[in-house]
Parts: structure tokens; sequence; C-alpha cells
């Protein structure tokens, strides 16, 4: 037994109403249960009851035991003096006001359905499984999670936009700069992102504005400071970065990481840290104010368009500065660019349309839609449940629906564990 599970048989009365009476054996009418409080003070707020012949209007505290008032120093609360009825499963102490005066109290022990109980139990008690509704889930209404994933999509966009809010103060409301930092942490994709952030992170935008129209300048500028050029390579072009780069730490007083922060391990040679930095060069010369170009694009072919680079020559027969590779255009493909999109572009431009004031929530739906769905081990699992995934947006939603309601077992915010527990 959990509050959670309290919480919800009272927003939604799943008890029995018929001659309810208080722990004082006075008649109890529940005219409204109030609105549910997930912030600090009483759980319920403006709720409307009647005791007695009195009715009342104020707050309702729910604990699984009475003594958990005192448990929890709500008795030298202010905030608690409000409260017209405590709701407990278990009666195990009187409870009183600053004032000594009684709280009236009703035990949910007896009056909640058999069935409801069980349905919880099975749901969050039940031996250890994937996610606690996987027997049911596909037999869950349509509209359900039609609805319920489109809160999950935005959901999961305002969490990640204020994880970004975080960066976006730093650099002091430079949207260009933040741009960088995001961009590169994903070119990193996940073994090597907080490497490519900390890269990004380690020199001034500044410097990286005056740098990236000068495309050997540039290149020096972070193959130097991801500490990829401090060795004694007999090579032209390894030679010229190198000595530009000792020109530009000179000039800027710049540190470089240490190499061994990247990772190569077990790596395709498509993913390897030196080729992600050529290709994030390439981006970055290319485009000059790129965040302006982004706010401007309003499909996924002209994103598609923008991220269209070309590297630099040395790059098309390597994949790293020592050993020569067949030669190939090493373009970003577009499951690469979709990525992007939907972890940089989306969040970002979500984020700056809402310090604007309009948000086109249309706009990020449709483009979701457009782009494949994602793949991954949670994707496939919900597949194997019977889960429909089409496109991008789906995969979104699975995924804020997995990691931020199944795994650590949400059940009673959600809609689909609502259903289950309703049966």
């Amino acid at each position: 037994m959990n509050e959670d599970f309290l919480h919800y048989v009272w927003k939604y009365k799943l008890f029995s109403n018929a001659n309810l009476k208080t722990t004082l054996h006075e008649e109890l009418q529940v005219l409204k249960v109030g609105l549910h409080n997930t912030n600090a003070g009483p759980d319920f707020l403006n709720a409307r009851l009647k005791i007695a012949e009195q009715t009342w209007a104020g707050n309702v505290e729910i604990h699984i035991k009475s003594s958990d008032w005192y448990l929890h120093k709500h008795e030298v609360d202010k905030n608690y003096d409000s409260v017209i009825l405590h709701v407990v499963w278990e009666n195990d102490a009187s409870i009183y006001r600053q004032n000594n005066q009684a709280i009236p109290t009703l035990v949910l022990k007896d009056l909640v359905a058999k069935n409801v109980l069980e349905n919880y139990r099975s749901l969050l008690f039940a031996p250890q499984k994937w996610i606690a509704c996987e027997a049911v889930i596909a037999k869950i209404d349509a509209f359900t999670l039609v609805n319920w994933k489109e809160r999950l999509f935005f959901n999961r966009l305002e969490r990640k936009s204020k994880e970004i809010k975080g960066l976006l103060d730093k650099e002091n409301s430079n949207f260009e700069a933040v741009l960088f930092c995001l961009l590169a942490k994903n070119f990193g994709l996940k073994i090597n992102g907080e490497a490519f952030l900390r890269l990004a992170q380690s020199v001034e935008f500044s410097i990286i504005q005056k740098t990236s129209f000068n495309k050997l300048q540039f290149s020096a500028l972070l193959f130097g400071q991801a500490g990829f050029l401090e060795e004694d390579l007999q090579e032209s072009y390894y030679e010229k970065l190198k000595n530009e780069y000792a020109y530009l730490k000179h000039k800027f007083g710049l540190e470089s990481i240490p190499k061994n922060t990247f990772s190569f391990f077990r790596m395709r040679p498509n993913n390897f840290p030196t080729l992600r930095i050529a290709q994030l060069v390439g981006l970055f010369q290319k485009h000059q104010n790129l965040f302006s170009k982004i706010i401007a694009i309003q499909n996924l072919k002209d994103f598609y368009a923008l991220f269209s680079i070309e590297i630099d020559e040395f790059w098309k027969t390597h994949y790293n500065f020592e050993s020569i590779s067949k030669s190939s255009s090493k373009k970003l493909t577009k499951p690469f660019i979709d990525l992007l999109v939907i972890n940089t572009i989306i969040p970002l431009k979500f984020l700056y349309e809402k310090r604007t004031g309009v948000v086109n929530e249309e706009f990020y739906l449709s483009l979701l839609q457009q782009i494949k769905p994602e793949k991954n081990n949670i994707i496939s699992k919900f597949k194997s449940l019977k889960i429909e995934v089409n496109n991008a947006y789906d995969t979104q939603a699975l995924l804020e629906l997995k990691n931020n309601f199944c795994t650590p077992k949400r059940c009673l915010e959600c809609p689909i564990g609502l259903k289950v527990l309703g049966k």
C-alpha cells in the first residue's frame, strides 16, 4: 500500500459512498474531492464536505496511517490548519489541530472495492516485468493511446527544453552558441556525447565564430582542442593543422582537453570522433548564423538540404590521421540527420518559440511523423508487445513512457495504468 494509491482512490471516489461515517461516527458526504495538490501542503485543496449537518470547505490530507500526521509533523505546520478531513487506510491514532480540536477522519480500508485492490496489486506488485502492464497494454483502446502519446511527446519536449535552458543561461541567452554545443554533443552520439560537449565548451564561442570562416583554422582549432594534434606524424595536412593550432593556442590562450577523453573502442569507422569533428567543421564552415537558418526552416526536406555538407579532401580517404581508407564522400546520412533533428533542432526550436510566445505544436508533430522510427532496445520491446510504431513521433512518446512512467512505476499517473486499475 502507498499514498499514491490512496490519492487515486480519493480523486476518483473509488470507495463505497453509502452511509459514510467518520471515526467519530458522524455522517459524511463528499460533495467535492478537491484539486490534487502536487506541491507542498495538503494533498487535496478546496474540497467540500458535509459532516453531520455542517458543510465544510477546506483541504484534505491523506496518509496510510493516522499516526503519519505526527510523523510528518503536520501538527506544528500552519499549512495544515485548514484540513477538514484526514483520509487514511488504517486508523491507529487520534489526530488534533494545534487548538486541540479533533480532525474528522475517514478510514478507507473497508470501503475500497475488491477488484480495485486486486488490479492495483497485480499492476504494481506482481513479479518483476519489463513494464507492469505488459500483458494488457496492447488491448488499451486507441483513443486513450493516441491522446496519451501526444501528452508524452510534449512532456519529453518540455523536459528537454528545460535541460537546454541551463545551457542557455551559461551562454548568456546566445542561441547560436547553445546550438553549437548541442550539435557537438549529438555528433558524438551516446558514447562520445559528453566528450564532444566538453570540446565545444573548451573554447569561447566568439573564437568559434572568428575561425569558422577559415576551414584550416577551424579544423586546427577543434582537432587541437580535442588533443588530436599532439603526435609526431609525418603527414603534410597533419603538420599544417598542428602548426596552425600552435598559433591559435598562443593567440587565444587555449588549453586542450586530453585525447583519451574520446573513445574509438568498438566503434564503426563512420562514428570515429575524428571523422565526426571533420563533419562538424564542414557544417559550421558552410553555415554562419546556423541557428537563424534553422528557425526559418519549416519542412524536413530543407533540414536534409541544410545538413548536406562537404568535408575536407583529407577526410574523404581517412577515418583518422594515421590510416588511409577507400575514398568516399562521408556525408552525413539521413538517419544521422534525423537524430540531429530529433535531439537538437526540435528541442531548441521549441524553447526559442516558447520564449517568443508563439509555439507551433502542429509543426513538431508533423515533422516527427515524417521521420522513420528510431531503433533501440526499448522500441523493439514495445513492438514485441504489439504496440504500433510508425514514426519518430511514436518512438519519442514511447521512450518517455518507459523511462519516466514505467520504470519508476508511475502507473497511477498514467492513463494506461488507470485503465487497468479501473477494469
